[in-house]
């Protein structure tokens, strides 16, 4: 119970790696503040399994400044503090540069790196010295492999990877630790939606080990970072691939 007394707000813990998350580190002791888009269903299992007394479901929209302010409310007015924020939500488009439209790249762009920031700046007032911030990316930001339609994608998780070194300076001030994970292939809803067979076959071909990823790999990996272990860690992006790149 690494984690005992520590409030962690969790963004898309409805389903795949934030579900995960979520669980993972009530498992260590956290309360948990689920947050989901749309997965009412999703996120009241989460709280379920959790157990009511340390976990809250609350729906919030991404897109929504005023929505990520609510949640952040919420969150403070149950639990009275934010130890950890974890910005697990984010869209997966495939948009090559011919399909590219002024509404596709601010719609992606809104979700995987203005969410976050905004999400950061308004839940930072709550953190006490001590507190840790997990933003997400992607190893395709390292993959010499990544295919043309990735290219909204990985262009807003570039972003987030920046974004990470600055606010790690920024929030370093205050005590608060801010870095990056970074996933290759990994099993999930959101994943999978948007693989054929192939694509599937090659993407477990790409680790020595010859499979996916599972939501629980990249869980431990945040979980580490969320906790005192971690201390000596700020402004990183890491890598969580199964050696894929």
């Amino acid at each position: 119970m690494l984690l005992s007394g520590k409030v962690a707000l969790v963004t898309g813990a409805s389903t795949g790696i934030g579900r995960a998350v979520a669980l993972r580190l009530a498992a260590d002791g956290a309360a948990v503040i689920a947050s989901y888009g749309s997965d009412a269903a999703g996120a009241k299992e989460v709280v379920d399994q959790i157990g009511s007394g340390r976990a809250l479901a609350v729906q919030a929209d991404s897109r929504s400044p005023e929505s990520l302010e609510r949640l952040v409310g919420d969150a403070v007015a149950k639990f009275g503090k934010i130890d950890i924020l974890v910005a697990a939500a984010g869209v997966m488009p495939t948009v090559p540069l011919a399909g590219l439209t002024s509404d596709s790249f601010d719609d992606v762009f809104n979700i995987n790196v203005k969410a976050p920031l905004l999400l950061c700046q308004k839940a930072a007032p709550h953190m006490p010295t001590g507190s840790h911030i997990v933003l997400f990316s992607t190893t395709l930001c390292a993959a010499s492999t990544v295919m043309p339609h990735y290219l909204l994608y990985v262009a807003s998780k570039g972003a987030i990877e920046q974004a990470t070194r600055v606010l790690a300076k920024d929030l370093g001030k205050k005590g608060i630790s801010v870095n990056c994970v970074a996933p290759g292939p990994t099993s999930s809803r959101g994943f999978h939606a948007n693989q054929t067979d192939l694509s599937l076959k090659m993407a477990a071909g790409a680790t020595p080990s010859g499979r996916l990823g599972e939501p629980d790999d990249i869980a431990d990996a945040v979980a580490f970072l969320c906790g005192d272990d971690s201390r000596w860690v700020a402004g990183q992006t890491i890598r969580v691939n199964g050696g894929m790149a």
